[in-house]
């Protein structure tokens, strides 16, 4: 097809990447753990872990695992914070020849049960909090092999044994469990595995580009979450991609080994996750943020050294900005404000240039895309308020419901094609014929605008989409209009049923200022948004329902939660 979109990308951005240059991920990770060996890779509660540390830790993790006689490409689930402990389990996985499934530490009883049955895993690395939860269903799951993981494993002998004490006794956040061994069960200390692997010999993994890697699960808004199969050729090419679009960026860095990144948004989500694969790569070194609500120690982690890469979701930027300290925080070496994960907006892209001096860059990707799709490039000086350019070798093309391209400026479906992009889903045949287009695309189930340029711009989601009088009213142009509403802090738009319209506009908004009235956002509606754009109701809210990477829930909204 034709890329006319590569002219608008910056200089030295390569069109094509080429993940056939390694044989897996596997070797990719192992690459830069010996040449690597020396350098920093984590700073997690000012202790901090080497790329040589994270080899040796991480070898020992997969001969252990190897140990317990899983089969070649099992599933092994991990169920951790951003903590040393997840690095080391991720890369011990992928050596040891298994797959990672990445659960949300803050999965329901209901939601984890579902994962562990839909992905077969048969073992299961998780942090003591949230042991009561797996004990609730651990018995309905094929997990016989539990690796019992504490707060403080891998943060010194002395330190890390007062933090495990610390969160069991002082902060109460252990809850008592009990996991039943019965059915040949088993339960290991995550230091014991460690140690036990440590006198093993790690096997050959035995992958290739074509072996799944991850079973990268989805948020389940349409229904139960689905694995994303995530092939080792897919992580590459993210990584390579990532690579080649973030390097203009980072010329005034020199050494890109000397890259700190911001790890806040949680390892478990593949916006994260692509992050520290890519930072592994150069040979740089995250900044574990393993609580990023707690806003106040975050700034103050912040103030600690130079930081150059800080990817986050809108909702997380703002929260940054609310901060009194914030400001105080040195930017002069942050390259790039990476937002992705939700659609950002202009009252926060607006405030966060002014505070930090780095424009928000706004990108898009999904799961199933390894959080690889489009980008703003990385040279933009301002907020531009589009997902930006496809990233090298990518293709994207908007479609009608009937499948048919359509011409540029017209809305219609995202769809998308690259190395990339999954094969399908875990098991779901059924789901995988309805993902893709007849000649290869994935439906995405965004809707957007492709502009002369190549630049991409989100419309909504199809479900979110409203309907009023028969016009079409996206959420995403009106939280943008009104989050620029002096006195508003966060707001969302929901469709909810209308008598004489089918549909009427609701919006919830959290304020900013406490003395902004209802009748003053609405006529700042009024003079910013058409006469069917305009929310016919307003409710104000102290928060807004979010997922745990800050999502804003539009469904739970208008469920009444």
């Amino acid at each position: 097809m034709d890329k006319f979109w590569l002219q608008s990308y910056p200089a030295g951005v390569p069109h094509e990447i080429d993940p056939e240059q390694f044989g897996s991920l596997t070797q990719l990770l192992e690459e830069s753990f010996r040449k690597n060996a020396a350098k920093p890779f984590s700073v997690c509660m000012e202790r901090w872990m080497s790329y040589g540390q994270l080899d040796q830790l991480s070898a020992a993790f997969g001969a252990w695992l190897q140990s317990r006689g899983l089969e070649p490409g099992a599933r092994v689930a991990i169920m951790l914070p951003n903590v040393p402990q997840f690095a080391v389990t991720m890369a011990g996985i992928l050596r040891a020849g298994y797959t990672c499934v990445n659960v949300n530490p803050l999965y329901t009883a209901r939601e984890l049960e579902h994962q562990l049955k839909d992905s077969g895993a048969t073992a299961i690395v998780i942090l003591e909090n949230f042991a009561h939860v797996l004990q609730e269903v651990i018995e309905k799951t094929p997990v016989k092999h539990v690796v019992m993981a504490s707060m403080g494993d891998l943060l010194g002998a002395v330190y890390g044994r007062w933090i495990t004490f610390a969160v069991r006794n002082l902060a109460r956040m252990v809850p008592p469990f009990t996991l039943p061994l019965s059915d040949g069960r088993s339960v290991t200390p995550f230091n014991d595995a460690i140690a036990q692997g440590s006198g093993k010999k790690l096997g050959d993994s035995h992958a290739t580009l074509d072996s799944i890697a991850f079973l990268q699960y989805t948020g389940g808004t349409t229904g139960l979450s689905k694995g994303a199969v995530l092939t080792h050729r897919n992580i590459v090419a993210a990584i390579l991609q990532s690579e080649a679009w973030f390097t203009p960026a980072l010329t005034r860095v020199g050494d890109v080994s000397r890259i700190n990144s911001i790890t806040a948004l949680p390892l478990y989500h593949i916006f994260a996750l692509t992050v520290c694969l890519l930072s592994i790569r150069w040979g740089a070194h995250l900044t574990l943020i393993p609580n990023p609500r707690d806003f106040g120690k975050f700034v103050q982690v912040l103030k600690k050294r130079p930081f150059h890469i800080l990817p986050a979701v809108n909702t997380l930027f703002n929260a940054l900005l609310q901060q009194p300290e914030f400001k105080s925080v040195d930017f002069s070496s942050l390259c790039v404000s990476q937002a992705g994960g939700m659609a950002a907006s202009k009252g926060t892209a607006k405030a966060w240039l002014e505070t930090t001096g780095c424009p928000m860059n706004e990108g898009w990707g999904m799961s199933e895309t390894c959080a690889i799709g489009t980008n703003n490039p990385v040279t933009s000086k301002e907020f531009s308020g589009t997902i930006g350019l496809p990233l090298p070798s990518v293709e994207i093309v908007i479609k009608d419901d009937d499948g048919n391209s359509l011409p540029l400026g017209e809305a219609g479906e995202i769809c998308i094609k690259g190395p990339q992009v999954m094969p399908g889903y875990y098991h779901q045949p059924a789901e995988n014929e309805k993902a893709f287009t007849a000649d290869g695309f994935l439906r995405t189930g965004d809707i957007g605008i492709m502009d002369a340029r190549g630049y991409c711009r989100i419309v909504d989601r199809k479900k979110d989409m409203i309907l009023v009088s028969g016009f079409n009213v996206f959420p995403n142009e009106l939280e943008d209009i009104i989050s620029l509403c002096p006195g508003v802090l966060e707001c969302a738009a929901i469709g909810v049923p209308d008598e004489k319209q089918g549909e009427a506009i609701k919006l919830f908004v959290v304020r900013k200022n406490p003395t902004l009235t209802e009748q003053e956002v609405a006529q700042y509606c009024h003079d910013n948004l058409t006469g069917y754009k305009r929310p016919k109701f307003i409710e104000f809210r102290d928060d807004l329902p979010k997922t745990n990477v800050g999502k804003i829930l539009r469904r739970e909204l208008r469920t009444g939660k």
